[in-house]
């Protein structure tokens, strides 16, 4: 959900196939950069300004339904924002890091960057995390849309819950997701989608609606319990960092980012991912605090689950989430097909004419295994917490691991003499690395361990 790469591509100004292709292909597919993507490139990249949004879009995502509950997650208002706060300097680190690490590797994906930084092992584990983190997103994705398409039906029928099995959370999921999205995402190229590119601005009345109807929700506590209250252990705060791994996490998308501005130097970029960062912060921090301050201890996971049915405003926002996940779900869905193409086609070393002439058949057995499989889990996971609390883990490695193995892997390989900076930044590397296999390895174990008591 966070990520958006048609959004990207649009606001890229890329028209074309091949330009699209380019920017979203798996680069396990040892080829180099197509001519259209080269003569793109030569037309003029985007400027600083537009970077900025570019990387906002990538990052706001309906992971920022989630953020009312992490406050609660992390202790209170208090406890978020400064959890949110610490995490922001290495995520916007981690963004310099891989535009620094691009430059140095001169390639243009975030898998790429890992491949030749660290080697093939490395580049190899990217690209399956890469893999399991969208097939986790398109989970969510499924868990969204059921979510908000039963309230929906309790509206339009008048009801506090759908009581006929038409109108349950179950059948129209099923019913979305075989007439609307198997369609979408059986195509070869998604350049048709760039009629649905704008759908991830339709975020905005998500975040408007639950902060416009705050002052009107009913508070589950006073104000004063609600914003200081602690978590239940010291692990509880590190439970909230999933989350917000998740709404930050835009790092896969940032390295083709970075190759499209017009001014590819580290300055600009540190300055594009500060203030776009920023932009988000205030955003899931707005959010957060509303959802948190309207309901306390009793927000739920979604936090539009925890309004009623019956509030326009709320389903209004309903209704606008729906529409932005049921168009970005073939998006993070092709994106994950093309790193299970690039690993298949590197495993078997098939010949490329081959590849051309079997691949229709691969694409649609890959689509129908991936489309079957998330269906089939999300209507048996009722809540998307669970979904985040472990792909969030996986978020973690994309802005701490990854990051700090390129960095350290940069520095290693520099012949220069070794200044005091080179000793920091290798430093730096090292507590990146650590940090995140830290929040992933905890994270991940206890949402494991949870899921199996529950």
């Amino acid at each position: 959900l966070s990520e958006d790469p048609v959004g990207i591509t649009a606001d890229l100004g890329v028209t074309g196939p091949g330009e699209r292709a380019w920017l979203l292909q798996s680069p396990c597919v040892e080829s180099g950069r197509t001519p259209e993507a080269e003569r793109a490139k030569a037309a003029g990249g985007v400027s600083s300004t537009a970077a900025v949004f570019i990387v906002v879009n990538a990052a706001l995502g309906a992971g920022l339904l989630n953020f009312p509950a992490a406050f609660n997650m992390a202790g209170g208002v208090v406890a978020g924002l400064m959890l949110q706060m610490c995490m922001l300097i290495f995520i916007i680190s981690g963004l310099v890091v891989l535009g620094y690490c691009s430059q140095v590797s001169n390639e243009a994906t975030y898998q790429e960057v890992v491949r030749v930084s660290c080697g093939k092992v490395s580049g190899v584990v990217c690209e399956l995390s890469i893999a399991v983190y969208t097939f986790g997103t398109c989970i969510a994705f499924f868990i969204v849309i059921g979510d908000q398409l039963e309230c929906l039906m309790a509206a339009v029928a008048h009801e506090a819950a759908p009581s006929h099995w038409y109108l349950q959370r179950r059948f129209t999921i099923c019913v979305t997701a075989i007439l609307v999205i198997l369609p979408l995402s059986i195509p070869k190229e998604i350049g048709f989608q760039k009629y649905a590119s704008g759908s991830e601005r339709l975020l905005l009345p998500v975040l408007l609606s639950p902060c416009s109807s705050c002052s009107c929700a009913p508070l589950s506590a006073p104000l004063t319990v609600c914003s200081s209250c602690s978590a239940a252990s010291w692990t509880a705060v590190f439970n909230a960092m999933p989350t917000i791994c998740f709404g930050f996490q835009c790092h896969v998308s940032s390295v083709p980012v970075f190759n499209s501005m017009s001014r590819k130097q580290m300055r600009p970029w540190g300055l594009v991912v500060t203030v776009g960062m920023i932009i988000c912060l205030f955003v899931y921090t707005g959010t957060g605090v509303c959802g948190f301050l309207s309901f306390g201890s009793e927000v739920k996971q979604d936090v539009l689950m925890s309004y009623p049915s019956d509030d326009i405003a709320i389903a209004i926002a309903r209704a606008f989430i729906v529409v932005c996940v049921v168009t970005s779900y073939p998006i993070l869905h092709f994106c994950g097909r093309a790193v299970v193409e690039g690993l298949w086609l590197r495993c078997r070393g098939e010949q490329v004419e081959l590849c051309v002439v079997r691949e229709r058949r691969r694409r649609i057995l890959q689509t129908v295994v991936w489309f079957s499989s998330t269906l089939a889990l999300a209507l048996f996971i009722p809540d998307i917490g669970k979904v985040i609390s472990l792909i969030g883990g996986l978020a973690a490695c994309f802005i701490f691991v990854f990051p700090g193995l390129c960095l350290i892997q940069a520095k290693l390989s520099e012949s220069d003499d070794r200044s005091a900076s080179w000793y920091v930044l290798v430093v730096y590397g090292v507590v990146m690395v650590t940090i995140g296999a830290f929040v992933f390895g905890l994270t991940t174990s206890n949402s494991v361990y949870q899921d199996i008591v529950s």
